[in-house]
């Protein structure tokens, strides 16, 4: 149908500035817009002993599940920032989701794994993390993706055939034609990718767009560290393509998120 695709509705009551941007800038990584934050977390850290109480070791909800959840309010209450470019048109996504990457273990040179969630506005906070973990815990075990199998299979393929494969995987969502299936179970179309660095003892650092697939945001979240007042904050760096939002809405959205997480009794 003219003006829909699987993952997506056209976007239509928006200026004509922003309607020619996707033909100025074709390229989500021609079209990058970079924002720091600081994040408090001090509250936060008070609030998941409380959390956290009767949990097992493996089930423990950390900040990192609290960042996903500020996020992902944030791109269910702000719609705005939870769209993409497609085929040269502004597309408003069903539903928000959101890509992780985690590492197989908590090892040098173990591979990283990558999850997808669809956020729903009405779970708790507490069955959020339940059914991340779940799937973490599943990976972690050697439970492979429907997408981890499609890329072992693609991976086989000569490289010509390959590329012609992707290629019409591109021409195909240029055109609106990928099946919900695909789209669904693909880590590349989601609202946005989330990385949490922090894990590993690192500081945030900016991130690329892909330009296959639909995502729209980059998340980097960094280790928590003392600042010179001696209060404790994390630190995270976006990478968005402003095609989607102007720069002020944006920037509303993500301060609410560092709001919403310095009172993360908001989230439950």
């Amino acid at each position: 149908m003219l003006g829909m695709r699987a993952d997506g509705k056209r976007v239509r009551d928006i200026s004509v500035t922003r309607r020619f941007m996707p033909y100025l800038s074709p390229r989500r990584n021609s079209s990058l817009v970079y924002y720091t934050t600081e994040i408090e977390v001090g509250a936060a850290t008070e609030y998941l002993k409380e959390l956290n109480r009767g949990r097992s070791a493996e089930g423990r909800i950390t900040l990192f599940h609290l960042f996903l959840r500020s996020l992902g309010q944030g791109l269910n209450e702000r719609e705005g920032v939870n769209r993409f470019v497609a085929g040269g048109k502004l597309w408003q996504r069903n539903g928000v989701w959101m890509t992780y990457s985690a590492k197989q273990a908590l090892v040098d040179g173990s591979p990283v794994i990558t999850l997808k969630h669809r956020f729903e506005p009405e779970e708790s906070l507490h069955s959020m993390a339940d059914r991340l973990l779940e799937g973490l815990h599943a990976r972690r075990r050697g439970r492979e993706s429907r997408a981890d199998k499609e890329v072992n299979l693609a991976i086989r393929l000569p490289g010509f055939v390959l590329r012609a494969v992707m290629a019409a995987l591109r021409g195909a969502d240029f055109m609106g034609l990928l099946p919900r299936s695909l789209i669904e179970g693909d880590p590349m179309f989601s609202s946005a990718f989330v990385a949490n660095l922090g894990s590993v003892g690192l500081d945030a650092g900016y991130h690329h767009l892909w330009e296959y697939g639909t995502c729209s945001i980059f998340a980097v979240v960094g280790k928590v560290k003392c600042r010179s007042d001696g209060t404790s904050v994390m630190e995270v760096k976006y990478s968005y393509d402003e095609r989607i939002a102007d720069g002020l809405y944006a920037a509303i959205t993500l301060l609410g998120v560092k709001q919403r997480f310095e009172n993360p009794r908001s989230m439950a």
